[in-house]
């Protein structure tokens, strides 16, 4: 194809839409239904909750709808101070709507997905320039300019939702995503308010702290940072707040905005308005008990030291965006020197809605420091900075697609020709990893058969078939300067075609091996149980077991409890009287049952579902261990 034909088909393209705005919108919305039900909401529920958080979340949520507490949440008999109420309240409140199901556990996450994916793609369709100079109306021709920003809704919108780590928090029943998504719509709410304020304030000379909100954009930002405080605690507020501060004093109008625009006053006290009075019923119900918990042990400690064994090296998160972000990730470099960031009196400069890309820079920057610097590293502590790669990356590949097409020079495209190398050759590692994906797995032995299911599905040749065919395309646009720019819609739908051929059918296959049979077991119980029978697991805990049996449950953490061991105390609390059968119910893999000294006839067996046998025993063949 010729250089002149090129052109000329592009043209026709954009004048077609161009021409046809109800043909542009409803393309858009096409794609925005197309990525967020593959994305979110194809068989959210098809799948049974996984051990071990997620059924802690759905249970404590569960338990409000029992007592009617929507103040304290509990599992299994005792306190749950992890976490605030709002994504205990969002899921009890599915539950009376849709019933005690999967979908009601997990519909907060992926609806803050959803939200997050729709919010970008107005954003971006309305600040998503290229270059800064694209926001001066008077260096760039508007049409131009409006081929930019739709460019940057369906590149951005398509980022933010379809990588691994937004997947991954999306099918989750936790406050991970419910955090991500309530922090990453107030801070994009504050940016459309930043850019909106930009004249109302020019002609005011005094500041005053008790100037009103100026926009719905600022309102807005308030009541979901108040949200994410009620997911997640004091992050929800310091990391948005560092992120603001910061990129205000780089652009040198932190005094004007805070002063003058965003009513810090009044938004102040529309969030404690919000956030407090749950505070105020949860200690007045526990006292300190829940400030050491959550303030001291979930918080401050989790930020000062290592919490429940989840220690990493510094460089840790380097990797988990590295991988979870892949192969997007592989662009990220590109777009920081792109940006020119330590440019700072070029950025002084433009106008506010052009100074989108920095805005998303210290947004990356601040959460992936301020999560380096604590003590206590998770793969899903970096979620919350997804989306702002997702908007870097995106102006990179925005560039590439408004920019003329390429000439005879290379040093222009050096830096994007090494990140497509980069990208190349993740492609090619993801098809030979799927490849060998069924000789990788583990010996985990709630899953001893996923690897020969695995084998017989080939799903693991489908995998890496898409992944193939993606890298072929990928080296044959690369090898065509003129085609670069397609590269990353190729990349796009091998990332579609992966969820849809590979990803969800290996959920199920998966949910079969490792949940099902225990949720077997639960519906055992449920048909079998005595009055007043209680139930206990050895050698695992599976919380599981507690959310589909409706009953709470006692551990054997060894096989050899000490007095101290909550197996003790749950057995020791089980009163002897005629309306408490002798026996109880117990779980465990074979092996972990014989290690209690128990022999065949010490027990009933009342159900088998590999790996897992349900047996009936006397309480006091237990209590004598």
């Amino acid at each position: 194809m010729t250089q002149l034909k090129e052109k000329t088909m592009i043209s026709s393209f954009w004048q077609t839409f161009e021409k046809n705005p109800k043909f542009t919108w409803g393309f858009s919305l096409i794609l925005l239904i197309i990525i967020n039900f593959v994305a979110f909401i194809w068989n959210l529920g098809a799948t049974g909750l996984i051990d071990e958080t997620e059924p802690l979340f759905a249970e404590a949520a569960r338990q409000m709808t029992v007592t009617g507490d929507w103040i304290t949440p509990y599992f299994n008999g005792e306190t749950r101070f992890d976490k605030p109420p709002l994504v205990y309240w969002l899921m009890a409140i599915f539950y009376q709507l849709i019933g005690v199901n999967e979908w009601s556990v997990r519909l907060p996450s992926a609806l803050a997905a959803i939200a997050l994916t729709i919010l970008s793609f107005f954003v971006l369709k309305n600040f998503g320039f290229a270059t800064p100079s694209a926001s001066h109306p008077d260096q760039i021709s508007a049409p131009k300019v409006q081929r930019q920003l739709w460019i940057s809704a369906w590149i951005g919108s398509s980022l933010v939702a379809l990588n691994l780590q937004t997947l991954l928090w999306s099918h989750q029943g936790v406050s991970d995503m419910l955090l991500s998504g309530c922090m990453g719509t107030a801070l994009l709410c504050f940016f459309w308010g930043y850019t909106q304020s930009q004249n109302l304030t020019s002609n005011q000379s005094q500041f005053n702290l008790f100037t009103p909100i100026t926009n719905r954009w600022y309102l807005a930002f308030y009541i979901l940072t108040s949200l994410a405080v009620l997911t997640k605690g004091p992050v929800g507020i310091v990391i948005p707040s560092l992120i603001i501060l910061a990129f205000l004093f780089y652009a040198g109008n932190w005094q004007t905005v805070l002063f003058k625009e965003m009513g810090i006053v009044w938004g102040t006290l529309l969030f404690l308005i919000m956030t407090v009075p749950w505070y105020i019923l949860v200690i007045q119900q526990n006292g300190q008990a829940y400030i050491n918990s959550f303030f001291g042990y979930h918080n401050f400690e989790r930020f000062t030291g290592v919490v429940n064994g989840h220690s990493a090296p510094w460089y840790f998160y380097f990797l988990i965006v590295l991988g979870m972000f892949a192969p997007w990730s592989m662009y990220l470099p590109l777009s920081f020197i792109r940006l020119r960031f330590w440019r700072r009196k070029f950025w002084q400069q433009q106008p506010r809605n052009g100074q989108f890309g920095l805005f998303a820079f210290f947004w990356l920057s601040i959460i992936f420091v301020f999560f380096t610097i604590a003590v206590t590293k998770l793969p899903s502590y970096t979620l919350p900075l997804i989306p702002a790669a997702a908007y870097l990356v995106t102006l990179t590949w925005t560039q590439e697609f408004s920019r003329e097409l390429p000439k005879s020079q290379t040093q222009k495209y050096k830096g994007l020709s090494i990140s497509i190398g980069f990208n190349l050759l993740f492609l090619i590692a993801l098809s030979v990893g799927s490849f060998l994906l069924p000789g990788l797995i583990g010996t985990d032995s709630a899953m001893r058969t996923l690897s020969t299911l695995l084998q017989e599905s080939s799903l693991t040749l489908v995998s890496a078939g898409i992944w193939l065919i993606t890298a072929i395309l990928t080296l044959v646009f690369w090898l065509k300067r003129r085609q670069w720019r397609w590269i990353i819609v190729t990349n796009i739908i091998g990332f579609l075609a992966f969820i849809a051929f590979f990803v969800q059918p290996i959920n199920l296959i998966v949910d079969q091996v490792r949940q099902l049979p225990l949720r077997q077991i639960a519906d055992v119980i449920t048909e079998v149980q005595k009055p007043n029978e209680k139930i206990m697991m050895v050698g695992f805990k599976k919380p599981t077991i507690t959310f589909y049996s409706h009953q709470n449950t006692g551990y054997f953490w060894s096989v050899y409890p000490d007095q101290n061991d909550p197996a003790k105390a749950f057995l020791n609390a089980i009163p002897n009287t005629s309306d408490y059968p002798s026996t109880l119910l117990l779980i465990g893999e074979p092996s972990q049952i014989e290690e209690l000294k128990l022999t065949p006839n010490d027990y009933q067996i009342v159900a088998e579902k590999p790996p897992y046998r349900l047996v009936r025993v006397e309480r006091k063949l237990l209590e004598r261990i």
